[in-house]
């Protein structure tokens, strides 16, 4: 049913529509709707303000993955996710590199990339000369809105003219590059652009005989240029697990990473892996994980093909792995200064400017690929994932305490199975 007006109701105003129109005012959906609300008033409010028509919040476990040792720093890093085993398979990882030296990581670039996006019918060297003409006083327009990101070290970087005619016709660019420090920068990016792209049009009113138009201006959340390095290594002797020689652990490990490498199907599952640990952090630290995931795609395929986002050798004896990946993060502004967990997980992980961030990201999706490569490679992914997923499938079978224990008992040394689960249960 159509609603004119919905935005404007009152929190219960809405949820007395839906019951109506979507619920057949059913007692038992309004009961819980209602028992996630927050009883702390002002809180629930702070909450209620994040997005339009909140009716309810939407809870998430929040896990602690300890012991990661991070260019010889130890972290406890909070972790926001669903999926059973994510968190125990980052701590395990974490554990086993800690005897290991640990985690190290470099930043590669610190580059964020916006757009004005505009067409232009007429001549390409007119709009070249154009370009260079107004490029210093487009800078000197801007400098009022790049104060304070200047005073933390960031701002504009570099602006270009780029040619894009041969993929559409009349279509041009103005790339900016900016440093965006410990913000996100979104809001400052696409403030910036907005102001360019008024003075641009502007100027082609008066200096042009071609007609520019401009079609949008926006940050890009592809941020191939803002990217970090983590890695592990360790001799090929440290590697005999589960029944296997280090070398031939070492050599099932990297077949593993080929593939993933270069088999479409095997990379987006092990992609989707990394960003298990990635996006948890991200989430808990009140960053975007939408434009972390599409950036980190996109990035998987700079090459031309879709492929696996770490990699990994041996060399002299020396077994190293890593991982490469944009991270487009902030530690000030937005939800990470709004939201009291986001809050609470930067004090947790004791004030990290937005490159140290980086850093521990990249060090959890690094974690959790290493985990699942592991599992993969000795045991099998479903031992370790189905176990922890035996605690949703009692809650699901409604099992008492005492069914509980029989059956934990029972899988403690053999793979999870939901249909022997029932029987154990009917008996």
């Amino acid at each position: 049913m159509q609603v004119t007006g919905f935005s404007k109701l009152s929190k219960t105003e809405k949820i007395n529509w839906l019951l109506k129109n979507y619920l057949s005012d059913n007692q038992e959906a309004e009961r819980v709707i209602k028992q996630y609300w927050n009883s702390d008033k002002a809180l629930q409010e702070l909450h209620d303000g994040f997005t339009e028509n909140a009716i309810t919040n939407f809870y998430l476990p929040y896990g602690i993955a300890p012991n990661f040792l991070i260019d010889n720093k130890l972290y406890a890093i909070p972790m926001v996710i669903e999926e059973s085993s994510v968190v125990a398979a980052a701590s395990k990882a974490a554990k086993f590199w800690a005897d290991k030296d640990g985690f190290k990581t470099e930043i590669l670039g610190n580059t964020k990339i916006g757009h004005i996006h505009f067409t232009y019918t007429g001549s390409t060297a007119e709009l070249i000369g154009f370009f260079r003409k107004i490029r210093n006083e487009m800078l000197q327009k801007l400098n009022p809105l790049q104060q304070n990101m200047k005073k933390r070290g960031g701002g504009i970087q570099d602006i270009n003219l780029i040619d894009k005619t041969t993929k559409i016709p009349d279509y041009y660019q103005i790339e900016f590059k900016f440093d965006t420090v410990d913000a996100m920068g979104a809001n400052f990016i696409n403030t910036v652009l907005e102001e360019a792209a008024a003075f641009l049009q502007q100027k082609a009113g008066e200096m042009l005989t071609g007609n520019l138009q401009i079609v949008m201006s926006i940050l890009s959340n592809y941020t191939p240029d803002n990217l970090v390095r983590a890695s592990v290594s360790c001799p090929v002797s440290e590697l005999a697990i589960d029944g296997l020689t280090g070398e031939q652990y070492i050599q099932k490990f990297l077949m593993a990473v080929k593939i993933a490498e270069k088999e479409i199907y095997r990379a987006v599952t092990h992609n989707k892996g990394i960003m298990n640990g990635i996006d948890a952090v991200v989430i808990a630290t009140g960053n975007d994980f939408r434009a972390v995931e599409a950036s980190a795609h996109a990035y998987a395929s700079h090459q031309g093909v879709y492929s696996g986002l770490t990699h990994a050798k041996l060399e002299n004896g020396i077994f190293t792995f890593w991982i490469d990946i944009p991270l487009a993060l902030g530690t000030v502004g937005g939800l990470t200064v709004l939201h009291p967990l986001a809050k609470f997980s930067l004090q947790l992980l004791q004030n990290p400017t937005a490159k140290q961030l980086m850093k521990i990201v990249a060090s959890a999706g690094l974690a959790q690929n290493f985990a699942a490569i592991n599992s993969l490679i000795t045991s099998g992914i479903q031992k370790g994932h189905m176990k922890m997923h035996l605690n949703n499938l009692l809650n699901f079978l409604n099992a008492n305490e005492q069914e509980r224990q029989k059956a934990i008992s029972y899988f403690s040394d053999k793979k999870v199975n939901f249909n022997e689960l029932k029987k154990i249960l009917n008996r």
